[in-house]
């Protein structure tokens, strides 16, 4: 088993060979900080409407340098999805043993537009619920718009519900408010769910 020690916290990884279902050979692997130019070329290919709502902007090398120390610290762990040794998609997990909410890790998931309905985004979030369970997360969060049907409807699948609604709590890049949809998950609950 590989090991990536990130902020001196050990998480043992073991690299993911999968097959989607359309027969594309995919890789899951830990980011690591080298990762940032790649990762950079993934965000600037994605289309302006996939950008509206992230959380920070990830076109930015700036934006991408604070990920990376996320990283290092140990807040985030990000799972890369590879295919043909192009960038799919990634999901983070955003926890930070400081802050008061320490017992919730937030997952985060992001596909390109031609990787999408193939099931590999509920992979990719499979994956970093077993990693924040063996970091001690005690519950799972996501958090999204409600016109986000797809995302909402992959995170249901996987067991998560819907704790609140929001109004007009984010705004687009354009400046336009929109609602935010927090959903959750136990993560005791996770295993049962993950396999139903």
């Amino acid at each position: 088993m590989t090991k990536s020690n990130h902020g001196g916290l050990n998480s043992d990884y073991r690299p993911q060979q999968l097959t989607l279902p359309d027969g594309r050979a995919v890789t899951l692997r830990l980011m690591e900080p080298v990762d940032k130019a790649v990762l950079l070329r993934f965000s600037r290919a994605l289309p302006p409407n996939d950008l509206l709502f992230l959380r920070t902007d990830i076109t930015l090398a700036d934006a991408l340098d604070d990920w990376i120390r996320n990283l290092e610290s140990g807040a985030t762990v990000t799972v890369i999805a590879e295919i043909d040794g192009e960038v799919a998609g990634y999901a983070s997990l955003h926890h930070d043993q400081k802050q008061w909410t320490r017992r919730v890790g937030e997952i985060r998931v992001l596909l390109g537009p031609k990787y999408r309905g193939a099931g590999l985004g509920r992979r990719l979030a499979e994956e970093v619920f077993q990693i924040g369970r063996a970091r001690g997360v005690k519950k799972m969060a996501a958090m999204l718009t409600p016109d986000q049907a797809g995302a909402r409807a992959a995170f249901e699948r996987l067991g998560f519900q819907v704790e609140a609604l929001l109004q007009a709590w984010v705004a687009d890049r354009n400046g336009r408010p929109h609602d935010l949809l927090v959903m959750s998950h136990d993560v005791e609950g996770v295993g049962n769910s993950l396999h139903a």
